[in-house]
């Protein structure tokens, strides 16, 4: 606590009280004193109080009353109250509806009630800073959504003009030495397109809150179908679908996409040479709770692997077409959606990812 005086507010009905409680305080703190609860509460919209103290017994409204008062016209300050008899039911509402930070008896101890004040003062300030930290950290999380945004924007911009302008300088040469240099260009410009999409996902997995609304996973899937499509060379993976979804099922959309694309991405990238390449997707949506299998028979993980591959930066291959962060956002993004991940994997035979995750609104409302 700094070196300031510490404001207080006194609340009693009887005037010698108030008296001998400021006269003997007065040089330790900053002291107000009211003759009831209608001018406290005046007091309190006037002046900001670090602590307030009330009798319990007074005429017309009680120090438990008061204090309920105090809690809507201004919650802040530390309350303290003073009573002479013990009554259990006083107290409980005292907690519950006062929120009292402690419960001095009457007649009291001049020491017990400096060190009451300075502890009181001491959680105040915690508080308060408390609030300040919380009310920065609000406006950086703003912020950052923010600046995220804004940024894939103005980067995806100038990228989209790169690769377009690519394109139709290829149609201008035959010249087959730099249709290569170009075909680098679109090579480099689909990597930091996928990046810049990879740290959007990667910042809805890990820093926002769930929005919750309605699923159709039909809807979902056929969208992100076609932006594989557009993305990668699928012509030659046998790819399987299978939703049956008959009921209602609630959860964030946007993490969803997450899970399915970082699944489906590993699936097609670490596909085996030489094989018929395939790729299952099954969502079944029953019971309150959605189960998503992707399935490939690509190159598998081996067994020393498949603890680590959910961690940040891990890769579980040589093959350099990871970035080392899809399966952490999908372990991230199930996490903030109450869900749980199983693998299955065999080197040379395939992965198999099974995830569940419970309907958010049903869960809400047990």
């Amino acid at each position: 606590m700094t070196g300031r005086k510490v404001k207080v507010l006194y609340i009693d009905d009887e005037d010698n009280n108030l008296s001998s409680f400021k006269a003997s305080l007065r040089k330790d703190f900053k002291v107000f004193t009211a003759l009831n609860a209608e001018e406290g509460l005046e007091l309190v919209q006037q002046e900001e109080f670090e602590v307030v103290i009330a009798d319990q017994r007074m005429p017309g409204m009680t120090g438990v009353e008061f204090f309920e008062k105090l809690v809507e016209v201004n919650p802040r300050p530390i309350r303290i109250l003073l009573t002479g008899y013990s009554d259990i039911a006083s107290v409980i509402d005292a907690i519950n509806k006062g929120e009292v930070y402690r419960f001095i008896d009457k007649p009291w101890n001049l020491e017990q009630i400096k060190n009451a004040i300075f502890n009181a003062a001491d959680i105040y300030d915690a508080r308060k800073e408390l609030k300040i930290k919380n009310d920065r950290l609000a406006k950086l999380h703003s912020e950052m959504n923010r600046f995220v945004y804004s940024l894939s924007h103005e980067l995806r911009g100038p990228l989209m003009s790169i690769s377009g302008i690519s394109k139709l300088a290829k149609m201008e040469t035959d010249d087959n030495g730099i249709l290569e240099y170009f075909e680098m260009i679109d090579e480099a410009t689909v990597k930091l397109d996928d990046f810049i999409y990879k740290m959007l996902d990667f910042y809805r997995s890990t820093k926002m809150d769930n929005r919750i609304e309605p699923i159709n996973f039909k809807d979902v899937l056929d969208q992100q179908m076609g932006d594989y499509k557009k993305k990668w060379p699928l012509e030659d993976v046998q790819i399987s679908v299978d939703i049956q979804q008959t009921e209602s099922f609630h959860s964030d959309e946007a993490k969803i996409r997450v899970i399915l694309n970082n699944l489906f991405s590993n699936a097609f990238k670490f596909q085996k040479e030489g094989v018929e390449k395939q790729i299952s997707i099954t969502i079944k949506v029953g019971h309150g709770q959605a189960l998503i299998i992707v399935s490939d028979n690509g190159i598998g993980i081996e067994g020393k692997h498949q603890e680590e591959v959910f961690n940040l930066f891990h890769r579980a291959t040589q093959r350099n077409v990871g970035s080392g962060i899809g399966l952490y956002m999908v372990k991230e993004s199930i996490e903030q959606l109450q869900g749980t991940i199983n693998l299955t994997s065999s080197p040379d035979e395939g992965t198999t990812m099974k995830v569940t995750l419970p309907d958010l609104a049903e869960k809400g409302r047990r």
